[in-house]
């Protein structure tokens, strides 16, 4: 049986630093992997001071993010669809341009997704929950767009026109951004190199992240895979900084410390014994 995994994301980026070492790790299994990334980033900021394609940037930001996001599809060996919807942007009183991805009714947006898990009928689906991951209006509208998508691409009373339906059978949220993680590699750098540098900003995370809940199921085994996310999340160079602190920690740290990415299960039609180590637990013997 072939093995499908659907990640939906907000932005070309997302899918590299919220995942992307654990799709690479599916897709050298054999198993397919499509990304879908809702907008195209055209409101997102340049943050990186370096960008060799500056020029570019300021002139068609969303074509430069395209050409991004082709290099880092090409790292991680997945698929990719674009689902077609404009950058929200994030404004400070909170309002969205009209006919962006967060203006528009989910029960319209919901339709193109339908259509896309009817015809790659994955057997887990990977999102983000309730608050986005962080409050952006486009993560909060693609947690509301693939959990519409979810349910209704089961139904056939449900957009009838978007093809055959199907159950996915594992619904996940992305809980890569954890304490326990942080954690761990705080605690292995204090022990091996209590002169660190880095214990500094570990221990700044620690602090910021101190009340998270410890929400994770499943521990994907991604060390190594690390390389190909960070080769696709610098691919992404607009967004991204090679040097960031914030995303990049040393992959040898991180393979001793805590070599996962981590996931929630939020709804299954399968049983599976948790913690999990795989995201497909349970999928084979019910198909």
């Amino acid at each position: 049986m072939t093995r499908r995994l659907l990640a939906v994301h907000a932005h070309p980026d997302d899918e590299s630093s919220k995942g992307a070492a654990t799709y690479a790790y599916y897709s050298s299994l054999g198993d397919e992997v499509l990304v879908v990334s809702c907008t195209g980033g055209e409101l997102g900021s340049i943050l990186n001071d370096e960008l060799a394609d500056i020029a570019l940037a300021h002139r068609d930001l969303a074509g430069l993010r395209r050409r991004e996001m082709a290099k880092a599809q090409g790292h991680l060996g997945i698929d990719h669809r674009w689902l077609g919807y404009r950058d929200s942007g994030m404004n400070e009183d909170g309002s969205v341009p009209p006919n962006s991805f967060a203006d528009i009714p989910v029960e319209i947006s919901a339709e193109p997704l339908v259509r896309i898990i009817r015809e790659f009928r994955p057997h887990v689906l990977v999102t983000y929950d309730e608050n986005g991951g962080y409050p952006h209006p486009d993560h909060i509208r693609t947690h509301e767009v693939s959990l519409a998508a979810y349910r209704a691409a089961a139904d056939a009373e449900r957009y009838p026109d978007a093809g055959t339906p199907w159950q996915v059978d594992k619904l996940y949220y992305d809980r890569i951004f954890n304490l326990q993680r942080v954690d761990a590699m705080y605690l292995e750098l204090s022990v091996t190199e209590p002169d660190s540098e880095l214990l500094e900003p570990l221990g700044e995370a620690r602090e910021w992240m101190k009340n998270y809940p410890a929400l994770a199921t499943t521990h994907v085994p991604v060390g190594d895979f690390l390389e190909a996310r960070d080769a696709a999340l610098r691919a992404h160079a607009s967004q991204v900084a090679p040097t960031s602190s914030f995303f990049f920690w040393p992959n040898e740290l991180i393979r001793k410390a805590w070599p996962f990415e981590d996931f929630q299960l939020v709804e299954s039609k399968v049983n599976s014994v948790m913690p999990e180590s795989d995201l497909f637990a349970g999928v084979e013997e019910n198909r």
